[in-house]
């Protein structure tokens, strides 16, 4: 089965009175247990075909499917409840929350998700670990290098053990050497 799947997928904006086609009728499948880069230019569309199978954007035409479930037909209001359950995402900016420590915003999924207090300390504090950070957890974002930072939200994108995870340019921020 595919967890990921465009069907004839085009996506349009409008720039001022011009249509800029990001992408035009693309064809995708990818398999469960499956690894994907997306390779190319600024100005792409690989954002673009993140933020549709992210569920943050729609298509201009054509149909998403994301494990089973169409986001094309999806309501408006499940779409969040379906991100939280099945896609971790880590975003070329970070979008750390600046008043939360590193474990806070790794914490800060589960607790949408409805985790135990406990479950959601024990699990963040497992994958800052997981990604070199232990020693950090207490502090926030702007007291963090921008791969720590980056680091921290690889874990946060984690943290509901998503089976399926989007990056945007996870590595641009990452040290050559973590500092351990």
């Amino acid at each position: 089965m595919a967890l990921i799947e465009f069907r004839s997928v085009s996506k349009a904006y409008r720039k001022g009175h011009a249509e800029v086609w990001a992408l035009d009728g693309i064809d995708l499948s990818v398999s469960e247990r499956g690894m994907v880069a997306i390779v190319g230019p600024s100005g792409s569309g690989k954002s673009s075909l993140l933020h549709l199978v992210g569920a943050m954007d729609r298509p201009s035409s054509g149909e998403v499917m994301v494990a089973g479930q169409s986001l094309t037909a999806l309501p408006e209001n499940a779409l969040a409840g379906f991100r939280l359950k099945t896609i971790g995402f880590v975003f070329q900016g970070f979008n750390l929350i600046p008043n939360l420590s590193a474990l806070e915003n790794v914490m800060l999924p589960m607790e949408f998700a409805g985790a135990a207090p406990n479950e959601r300390r024990r699990r963040a504090g497992a994958l800052l670990a997981r990604v070199g950070l232990e020693a950090r957890a207490s502090h926030r974002p702007r007291e963090l290098s921008g791969g720590e930072q980056q680091r921290t939200a690889i874990a946060r994108a984690l943290a509901n053990d998503p089976p399926l995870v989007l990056a945007d340019e996870p590595t641009g921020n990452l040290d050559s050497k973590p500092d351990r």
